[in-house]
């Protein structure tokens, strides 16, 4: 049973499923702050720029 509770000795899978959740965690956090630029920007533009929707400093 320590085996299994301590798989941090496992075989050559291990590092690919580690590697693997590390690209699935940072295509999330890319996605959630590319959201949250998104939201920030047209909050910014909705102050100044409210009928203009979009790029209005393209």
């Amino acid at each position: 049973m320590s085996e299994e509770a301590v798989p941090q000795q496992g075989g050559p899978a291990q590092p690919k499923g580690l590697l693997q959740q590390m690209e699935e965690l940072m295509a999330a956090l890319n996605a959630d702050l590319s959201a949250l630029d998104a939201d920030l920007q047209s909050a910014g533009s909705t102050g100044s720029a409210s009928a203009e929707e979009g790029g209005a400093t393209a």
